[in-house]
């Protein structure tokens, strides 16, 4: 029994929709390719250690929640609003000019920070927006031209999906170019679990 031409063309724009719903949210961007794979503990970056030496409460929180947050389009909105909203807020600015030194991780309350700097402002503000830190993760990468990186990983349903202060545009983990080294891990705020094998890299840079 043939189809008619109408309800074949109804078939093929309901086939085409399906698949802008699976490519990803807010007009057409790509999904992650699912989650990192991450691997058992490793070593705390320097510039946290000593952010977790001042902040001791921020580095022993045990989200009991792990599961990853549920994608929706309130929700991309949101992570597309608060990365625009810091990148603007802040102005780039290296450790070694604001504190004389390199590697120190701090909240950009004076308007001024690095790429971490960034990370912690935005995984503050989404947090006091009610997502789970378990879902808002520090994490350390490399750029193609070698320099190390911070930027803010959003763990949801639908993928890890990355934060950054060098673009407003919210990007799946896998279509940055990056090489990613070491993430916080989910069930303690204080623990860093690996990613790919990498040497110790500072992220002080502020690009």
């Amino acid at each position: 029994m043939h189809s008619s031409p109408v309800a074949l063309g109804l078939r093929l724009l309901a086939t085409a929709a399906a698949a802008l719903a699976t490519a990803g949210w807010a007009g057409g961007v790509a999904s992650a390719a699912g989650g990192m794979a991450t691997g058992g503990l490793t070593s705390q970056p320097i510039g946290h250690y000593e952010f977790c030496k001042a902040n001791p409460g921020e580095c022993s929180i045990r989200p009991s929640d792990l599961g990853p947050a549920r994608m929706t389009t309130a929700l991309w909105r949101q992570l597309g609003s608060v990365n625009a909203a810091v990148n603007a807020a802040v102005k780039p600015m290296s450790d070694l000019e604001i504190y004389g030194k390199d590697e120190v991780w701090a909240y950009p309350d004076k308007g001024v920070g690095d790429c971490e700097d960034y990370v912690l402002e935005k995984r503050r503000r989404l947090n006091r927006l009610g997502m789970s830190l378990a879902d808002l993760l520090i994490t350390v990468v490399r750029k193609p031209d070698g320099e190390g990186h911070a930027v803010l990983t959003v763990r949801t349903d639908k993928g890890d999906y990355i934060l950054d202060n060098l673009t407003d545009k919210v990007r799946a983990w896998d279509q940055t170019g990056y090489r990613y080294l070491k993430r916080q891990a989910i069930n303690n705020t204080g623990r860093w679990v690996s990613i790919r094998d990498g040497q110790q890299v500072l992220v002080g840079s502020v690009q």
